[in-house]
């Protein structure tokens, strides 16, 4: 379900920014503060709820959390998709398990085995051969693709935060408390960019809106909880097992959608999740398991 809802997410932001016809419609900030916004209201009433829940101590760590995981990653990638393809920004955010490692290390100072080193260059490797692959691009295409690869950067130090410090706080009062916060914000932003001036009830334009507000709703919102309690019953690798699925998804609608999809960014895609996996590996307990089957072999 996470897999589908994320990968859908970029196509969702495709049809906020333009039409069918590829006229633009609301601008990358509009789209990005609405599907904040978006999620901020609909969270409003668990807010509400678990009110009393919320530790105060940790209240700057909760906001920040929205901040970093979502509220930031949410404009870069809708500024990307201006100049990218809704499937290259699904390819690229499988870029994040290897920005998980990478926040866990320089941050903590989680040892980093062989097998994560190579799977973090493997990854890295993908990724570079991904931006070669696309061609007839612009001098600024690059400066596009590092906007989604600062997302998943900021991914990767938020699930980071969220397990170190957060770990005991409940996963709907960390989505509620945070994107409530970030309503107020997101609000200003629609108001500067001059949305409430756009003649909003023009077919085109509600269709824009509603497919940012889903973005908000299901993208973030619904989303964020499924993924919040996936990594704190599950770990940090079982929560990043949904990279794997989302660049599919993304592929699969980007089909849809009429995106030019070559078999050189699949393959370099495969790169990019080989070395995610290899990464993800824990040698450790494969010896383990391997001693335990010998065992039972020889008795």
């Amino acid at each position: 379900m996470l897999c589908i809802i994320w990968g859908s997410s970029f196509v969702l932001m495709k049809l906020g920014l333009y039409n069918s016809s590829g006229a633009a419609l609301l601008t990358p900030y509009q789209v990005a503060a609405i599907r904040i916004l978006a999620a901020g209201i609909i969270l409003f009433p668990v807010l509400i709820v678990q009110w009393k829940k919320i530790p105060l101590r940790l209240s700057g760590y909760i906001i920040l959390s929205g901040v970093m995981g979502s509220f930031f990653p949410a404009f870069l990638f809708c500024i990307a998709e201006t100049k990218i393809d809704s499937n290259l920004a699904g390819m690229l955010n499988a870029l994040t398990p290897i920005f998980v490692i990478l926040a866990g290390l320089v941050m903590y100072g989680n040892r980093v085995p062989k097998n994560k080193a190579w799977g973090i260059a493997l990854g890295f490797s993908g990724s570079v051969l991904l931006f070669l692959a696309k061609k007839n691009q612009g001098p600024g295409h690059v400066a596009y693709i590092g906007l989604i690869v600062l997302a998943t950067m900021l991914y990767g130090i938020n699930v980071n935060m969220v397990q170190k410090k957060l770990h005991g706080v409940s996963s709907t009062v960390i989505v509620a408390f945070a994107f409530s916060a970030l309503t107020l914000p997101s609000a200003f932003i629609l108001w500067f960019t001059g949305f409430f001036s756009l003649p909003i009830r023009e077919i085109a334009y509600l269709q824009a809106t509603g497919a940012s507000i889903l973005l908000g709703v299901l993208g973030t919102a619904f989303a964020s909880v499924i993924f919040y309690v996936l990594m704190k019953r599950g770990g940090l690798i079982f929560a990043s097992l949904v990279t794997y699925g989302i660049p599919f998804v993304a592929v699969g609608w980007g089909i849809v959608y009429g995106e030019s999809i070559t078999i050189a960014q699949i393959v370099c895609l495969l790169i990019i999740l080989s070395g995610v996996y290899l990464a993800n590996l824990d040698f450790k307990k494969i010896k383990e398991q391997a001693k335990r089957m010998v065992g039972r072999g020889n008795s």
